[in-house]
């Protein structure tokens, strides 16, 4: 057996019970990830996330006009709430975490409620860190009762959730790929020539190598991809030479939380969108992983969820999710143990301490991670698209129709993001995510055409969809 198949195989348990449980989470462990290799395999997940685990910061930060320094604890803060969060997911606490390669990041869903929240001279940021704590707290309490809808997620609902997963982050990987959105020389040759070395370069890579450069074949295109773009006079490394070696991250930084009514009310409803999202993730990773999730596991990933969000409050930073690009990536490299995130979780631990490393990161241009997200993210979808190749279709042309519509309802945001400008603004969060709205339509319709019979066991049908795909 290859060391390639070696790592794949690795369940990341030994890891194989919970601790809080005698009862095996995973099959046990068949190799070990060589210490190197863990941590190039980890820094490779925080290079393809980074982008988007600062982008939420660096938005609410400008748009509330905060000076730079501020700006600058926000990221840190960001990036030090992440990396705890995700130990909470992968490595696990008592009766919290999902214990698989999960990477954590501060959710967009909240973005547009709580830029609202801070310009409001009465609420400002001290509020919106209440309001983070509250609904983080809200998250933690009802994740039992969100864990016990998996029965609503058979096959044929999965599948099409998780192909609109795949294809909605698309927009981020093109977009990546032409330079990144608000730059003023989006879609450039240049821009779209390193974005096609960098996945060639990947493609090739997974064509003609194994083991662990074969795993290891988006941090390499990454990596060269940036020192291409450094020759081009792409990377601008300037911030580097300023940024400070190191830092704490103190709670309570812009003073204690303020908690209004409204506020809470609004980003509970906002953690109600992101444990569904969250629900369909971790059913997508469980797919790729071959790791089935039940009821009662995944009621503790929604814990973590919600702990990880209560972490961000108390951390000046916001609400946190699975981050959907991370799936992407254990799909590419087929390196399914959760150590790869737990080492992650702690290499952002020392970005958010060591703002240096961080602007190091931060320094590598969107257009080579476009090049990377092209691949990870097709995953994605396909992982979706080979779930559904397990439903029946023939007999039960109903499958159909679910499908059909439920793709439709989830591309609404994506193709016309003003198709609800009318609708009032406190249903904007729901309305906005496409996922929400592919998991409520496909959750209905199968309900409504095959009642809950499509689902009486989830765990028994991950098994045999996990059979069925040749793991």
């Amino acid at each position: 057996m290859s060391s390639a198949s070696n790592l794949a195989l690795d369940g990341g348990l030994a890891e194989g019970r919970d601790p809080a449980s005698s009862t095996p989470t995973a099959a046990a462990p068949i190799s070990r990830v060589p210490p190197v290799a863990l941590g190039l395999l980890g820094l490779q997940h925080v290079l393809v996330m980074y982008a988007g685990a600062v982008a939420v910061p660096l938005i609410v930060g400008r748009a509330l006009k905060l000076p730079p320094e501020q700006v600058a604890m926000l990221v840190s803060a960001d990036l030090f709430a992440g990396g705890l969060a995700t130990l909470v997911q992968s490595w696990g606490l008592p009766g919290i975490g999902i214990r698989m390669p999960v990477m954590m990041g501060v959710t967009f869903a909240a973005v547009t409620p709580m830029v609202a929240m801070g310009t409001n001279p009465e609420i400002g940021l001290t509020g919106i860190y209440g309001a983070v704590m509250a609904a983080g707290l809200f998250a933690f309490l009802v994740a039992p009762l969100v864990g016990r809808l998996l029965p609503l997620f058979p096959p044929v609902v999965t599948g099409t959730i998780i192909l609109v997963i795949g294809i909605s982050l698309m927009r981020v990987g093109v977009n990546w790929a032409a330079g990144g959105v608000g730059n003023p020389n989006y879609g450039a040759l240049i821009y779209l020539g390193i974005a096609a070395f960098v996945l060639c370069l990947i493609l090739a890579i997974t064509r003609y190598t194994t083991g662990f450069i074969n795993s290891a074949s988006v941090l390499i295109g990454i990596v060269v991809g940036t020192v291409l773009a450094a020759l081009l006079g792409l990377v601008d490394a300037s911030h580097v030479a300023t940024a400070a070696w190191f830092d704490i991250v103190r709670p309570f930084a812009f003073g204690f939380p303020t908690f209004d009514l409204v506020s809470i009310v609004t980003l509970c409803i906002v953690m109600i969108v992101v444990m569904i999202e969250s629900t369909g993730m971790f059913l997508a990773l469980a797919e790729i992983c071959a790791d089935p999730v039940d009821e009662q596991r995944l009621t503790r990933g929604l814990r973590g969820d919600g702990l990880g969000t209560l972490i961000g409050g108390l951390f000046n930073t916001f609400p946190y999710t699975s981050f959907s690009q991370n799936v992407g990536l254990v799909g590419v490299t087929g390196v399914r143990t959760r150590y790869v995130a737990v080492i992650g979780g702690v290499i952002m631990l020392g970005l958010g301490l060591i703002p240096k490393l961080a602007a190091l990161v931060e320094a590598v241009p969107q257009c080579v991670l476009g090049g990377a997200g092209l691949v990870m993210f097709g995953m994605v979808g396909a992982t979706g698209a080979r779930i559904l190749g397990s439903v029946d279709f023939a007999k039960n042309r109903n499958n159909l129709f679910i499908v059909a519509v439920s793709v439709g309802f989830g591309m609404i945001p994506l193709v016309a993001p003003t198709f609800f400008k009318q609708m009032p603004h406190a249903l904007h969060p729901l309305l906005e995510s496409g996922i929400l709205l592919c998991a409520i339509s496909a959750v209905v319709l199968n309900l409504f055409f095959n009642g809950l019979t499509s689902s009486t066991d989830p765990r028994e049908a991950a098994k045999v969809q996990a059979v069925s795909s040749g793991h």
